[in-house]
């Protein structure tokens, strides 16, 4: 098929890993389901499983999201928010747009 592009789907334990990802992107979903992220053991994907809630994602270039995605992580999750120049903001950004709008 010209121009088609297949991602494979692994399943290890309760990891799902694309084949051909990114090394953000995976690093990205990690934090996405993480409750690393903050401090009362909730993590993104606790509100916003399957991208619910992220429809909005494409209007907002990087730094809209990237002080959306801090504020995600300080107030609901009562974490620290990510610095803006991080590979793990990087790849929560990539993510998310990836999931966003399903």
């Amino acid at each position: 098929m010209k121009g088609a592009v297949l991602v494979s789907v692994l399943v290890l334990g309760t990891t799902v890993v694309w084949a051909g990802a990114s090394p953000l992107m995976q690093r990205g979903k990690e934090l996405f389901e993480s409750p690393a992220l903050g401090t009362n053991g909730r993590s993104c994907a606790s509100c916003h499983a399957g991208g619910k809630k992220l429809e909005w994602v494409g209007t907002y270039d990087d730094a809209k999201l990237s002080a959306i995605i801090n504020t995600c992580i300080k107030k609901p999750l009562r974490g620290k928010p990510l610095p803006t120049d991080s590979d793990d903001l990087k790849s929560m950004i990539l993510y998310i747009r990836s999931i966003g709008g399903k």
